[in-house]
């Protein structure tokens, strides 16, 4: 008879997998480095500041796990993609890709400028679409893959100044579709996840009003704001085995917000 823990790894377990998280040294991107870490896969964690990277490393060789990390702004193209590239130089190239890094440049739509536009569309949209065109074909050749790329309620609906930001996501969840159309007949499950309102540093503004806080919470089902931690499965579970028919899909972590 199978054992639990064994029918548990046929399921999820990482072992010998590679993976990228962009966007890992913080937030809802450290969490699901960690959890992929933690489940066996091989991380390098791609961020611009090397002291939270080089932290989140130390954790998870602490851990036992298999951890490194290159140092890059993705803002613009060329640094995005010799980013993909040195990521892959590490453990080699990757079964899995996490797109996890963002900016969250909100001013009123009236008030919003071009830079500020470029540089949300930059981060937020190009670089995922760039680690997808440099992992993705790979991926396919070998017939084992897995992109996951992050959005937000504001690809869904107008709140809090969405702006670039909320078109930005919104290009997020049409880009994984599409991922998803090229590559899983080849064996690449391409699929986007949603925060709630999560407590991070990229939401450090808003947190700080607790009016504000205190809204999120409410319309929430389960009655209280996310935390980074409540992505370690869902990122488990779409990097793994277990997501073989799973493609396409946009998976709201928020505890209920968008049911309401």
């Amino acid at each position: 008879m199978t054992s639990v823990p064994s029918y548990l790894a046929e399921l999820f377990s990482l072992s010998g997998r590679v993976a990228v998280v962009t966007g890992g040294s913080s937030g809802i991107g450290r969490a699901m480095a960690e959890a992929l870490a933690r489940a066996g896969a091989r991380v390098v964690i791609v961020a611009r500041r090397v002291g939270p990277l080089a932290d989140t490393v130390a954790e998870l060789r602490a851990h036992g796990c298999e951890a490194a990390y290159v140092a890059a702004d993705l803002t613009g193209p060329e640094e995005a993609r010799e980013a993909a590239d040195r990521a892959a130089e590490v453990f080699g190239e990757p079964d899995i890709c996490v797109n996890s890094a963002g900016i969250n440049l909100r001013p009123p739509l009236p008030d919003l400028d071009d830079d500020q536009w470029d540089a949300t569309m930059a981060v937020n949209l190009r670089a995922p679409y760039l680690f997808g065109q440099r992992y993705g074909p790979g991926m396919a050749e070998r017939g084992w893959g897995r992109i996951i790329n992050v959005a937000s309620q504001q690809a869904f609906r107008a709140f809090g100044n969405s702006g670039a930001y909320g078109a930005s996501k919104a290009g997020v969840v049409a880009l994984t579709r599409s991922q998803a159309e090229a590559w899983s007949p080849h064996g690449v499950c391409c699929n986007t996840l949603v925060p709630g309102f999560v407590i991070t540093p990229l939401t450090a503004e808003a947190a700080a009003d607790p009016v504000r806080v205190a809204a999120m919470r409410d319309r929430t089902m389960i009655g209280r704001n996310g935390l980074p931690a409540d992505f370690a499965g869902a990122a488990v579970f779409l990097a793994s085995p277990a997501a073989a028919f799973v493609t396409g899909h946009t998976l709201f972590v928020d505890g209920g917000f968008a049911a309401h």
